[in-house]
């Protein structure tokens, strides 16, 4: 029969719990140093509502869905104007970047048919239909190379807004001058016979305050987001949106394969259909916020007569058309099949 000491019983103890405190250390270790932070290049203010409700909101699902082995940081400016932040991404100047495909839209233009008039007025139903298109059509298409698609998103309905006087007829904006952003709206102020003014929404309070402008093409929300309520009196209603406006949310691709496939599977759990909800889920809300206030305030609002409706849809029936036809131009064999889709999807789903 072997005894064995108290003493010999006790440095064992002590070596043993030395171990495993430098098991956990390593462990705790491994974890930090497996940990990816990826910077994101934001354009517009930190106060902004795409910052604080989108955003920083997804940034927050992303690192709890992986447990922390991803986190987003955002840059305390943006690196880029916010025309440049496909290519920030693309090259890899930054590793994420959000921004509006309007800004480049030769690029893009096999993106327009949701950027048409009569989009749909349920900005969740069409950001969502969007990101189910994209999968659909555009994820292989040469355009979209370089970066990993994260999410998609729709500004809204489009509204003519003005600083004196209700548009309701083709008379009305006859000769007004309209600041426009993209060939799409600018071709319909041509059409409808006023004189369109391109011009970031950013100028549009200077403009209207040096009366440059009678009025400015806008949603609801971004009247009251770029303080142009006492500027802008009159709003336009045209049912399902008299244009709209798409958005991207990517990655840079190399920076995306270097993540585990694990990873990358969690990331996007909570990016594609989920960002795209979010999305239009928050800029329905401010859209929705902003029309009461502007009530609350006094402003006047207008439907459209049948005439100018009328002539509203046959300036979109053949954009359409003269975008189908340049198909080769942007890579998709079958458009109108494509934008079919669009169609029922946000049918479905804003049910």
């Amino acid at each position: 029969m072997t005894l064995v000491s108290s003493k010999s019983i006790f440095n064992k103890s002590i070596k043993t719990k030395a171990s495993l405190g430098v098991a956990v250390l390593v462990t705790s270790l491994s974890f930090q140093a497996q940990a990816t932070t990826f910077t994101l290049s934001n354009w517009v203010p930190p106060t902004h509502f795409v910052t604080t409700d989108i955003l920083n909101v997804w940034a927050e699902q992303v690192q709890t869905a992986t447990e922390g082995r991803v986190k987003i940081r955002m840059l305390p400016k943006p690196v880029g104007t916010p025309a440049q932040h496909w290519e920030l991404a693309r090259k890899g100047i930054v590793d994420i970047t959000w921004g509006n495909f309007t800004y480049e839209p030769d690029r893009f233009k096999s993106i327009w048919f949701a950027e048409m008039p009569f989009n749909g007025e349920d900005v969740e139903a069409s950001s969502v239909a969007l990101w189910d298109t994209y999968e659909t059509y555009l994820a292989g298409n040469p355009t979209y190379a370089g970066v990993k698609m994260l999410g998609v998103g729709s500004l809204g309905p489009g509204v003519i807004n003005h600083g004196s006087k209700a548009i309701v007829s083709s008379e009305d904006i006859a000769n007004q001058k309209i600041r426009m952003g993209g060939p799409i709206q600018k071709r319909l102020i041509e059409e409808l016979g006023a004189v369109p003014i391109a011009a970031p929404a950013t100028k549009a309070f200077e403009l209207l305050a040096g009366q440059v402008l009678d009025g400015s093409l806008h949603t609801l929300e971004s009247v009251v987001n770029f303080r142009l309520t006492d500027q802008l009196s009159h709003h336009t209603l045209i049912p399902g949106g008299f244009y709209d406006g798409t958005f991207f949310l990517v990655m840079n691709e190399g920076k995306w394969k270097r993540l585990s496939a694990a990873d990358q599977a969690t990331v996007m759990s909570v990016s594609g259909t989920v960002f795209s909800r979010l999305w239009g889920q928050t800029f329905q809300r401010e859209i929705d916020q902003a029309y009461a206030q502007l009530r609350e305030e006094g402003h006047q609002f207008s439907q459209p007569t049948e005439e100018l409706m009328s002539k509203i849809g046959s300036v979109r029936q053949q954009m359409i058309q003269d975008w189908a036809a340049e198909h080769d131009s942007y890579g998709i064999e079958q458009p109108l099949e494509m934008l079919d889709y669009y169609r029922q999807r946000y049918t479905d789903l804003s049910k």
